[in-house]
C-alpha cells in the first residue's frame, strides 16, 4: 500500500533515475511525488529535456535548478569539453574521467534544502554501488553518512532512499519492466557524448547495453531509433 508521505526524486533523465521515479510513485503514491533536476553545466545537456518529458509522462511536478559551479571547477569529462569521454581510470586518482567530484553530495544537499520548506522528508536517488562506474559518491556508506550530516545540519528528518543500491544493471532492467517503466525509458538519456541515437561506445552506453543484454530485454531507447523494416 502506498505511503501517504510526499517524496522528492532526483531525476537526471537517465535510465536509473527514471526507474526510481516510478519506484517512488509505486511506493509513495500518485500525487505524492515531485522531481528535481540539476543543470550543472553537463555536456550531455539533452538529458534535461529528457527529464522534463519523463516527468510530464509520469504526471509529476518537475523543477530544474541551475548549479553551474561544476563547469567552472572543471576537471571532469562531463563538464569540460577538453577532456575526452572514455573508458578507464585516471592514473593518479584511479577514478573515471567522467567522475564529477562532489556531484551526488551536492545534488542531495540541494534536494534536501528544496524539500525542507515543502515538508518533504523522503529523497529518492538512482545511485547504485553494485554496478556503479567507480564513483565513490555512489556507495552506500557515503549516502548513509550524508543522510546523517543533512539531518544534523538542518535539524530535519531526511531519509535518502536508494532502491537500486545493490542491483546490477540487468536487475534494474527487470525492476523497470515490473514497474511498467520500459515505455518511459524510450525517452531517457544515458550517452555521455549527448548523442541521440546514443553513440554506443562511451562507458555509459556500454554499461546500459550490457544491462539490457543480460536482462534479455530490448532497450526501448534503441527501439525508438530503429528504422522500421521495409
Amino acid at each position: 500500500m502506498p505511503s501517504m508521505n510526499p517524496a522528492l526524486v532526483v531525476l537526471s533523465g537517465g535510465q536509473d533515475s527514471t526507474t526510481c521515479l516510478y519506484w517512488a510513485l509505486n511506493r509513495f503514491g500518485a500525487g505524492q511525488v515531485e522531481a528535481i533536476t540539476f543543470d550543472y553545466g553537463q555536456r550531455h545537456r539533452i538529458e534535461l529535456d529528457c527529464a522534463a518529458r519523463i516527468a510530464a509522462r509520469a504526471g509529476v511536478p518537475h523543477v530544474v535548478l541551475p548549479i553551474d559551479t561544476f563547469a567552472a571547477l572543471g576537471g571532469s569529462a562531463l563538464t569540460d569539453p577538453g577532456i575526452a569521454v572514455q573508458a578507464g581510470v585516471d592514473a593518479q586518482t584511479q577514478l573515471p574521467a567522467t567522475f564529477v567530484p562532489g556531484r551526488n553530495l551536492i545534488f542531495l544537499t540541494f534536494a534536501a534544502a528544496f524539500a525542507y520548506p515543502r515538508g518533504i522528508h523522503d529523497l529518492v536517488t538512482g545511485v547504485a554501488q553494485t554496478d556503479y562506474s567507480g564513483y565513490p559518491d555512489c556507495r552506500q556508506t557515503t549516502l548513509q553518512v550524508l543522510e546523517q550530516a543533512i539531518r544534523l545540519g538542518m535539524e530535519y528528518e531526511i531519509t535518502i532512499h536508494t532502491p537500486l543500491m545493490f542491483k546490477s544493471k540487468a536487475e534494474t532492467v527487470w525492476m523497470a519492466r515490473d514497474l511498467g517503466v520500459l515505455p518511459a525509458l524510450a525517452d531517457s538519456h544515458t550517452c555521455y557524448n549527448g548523442l541521440q541515437p546514443p553513440c554506443g561506445v562511451c562507458p555509459a552506453c556500454q554499461l546500459r547495453a550490457k544491462g539490457f543484454a543480460e536482462a534479455g530485454i530490448p532497450d526501448p531507447l534503441l527501439e525508438r531509433f530503429r528504422e522500421p523494416a521495409p
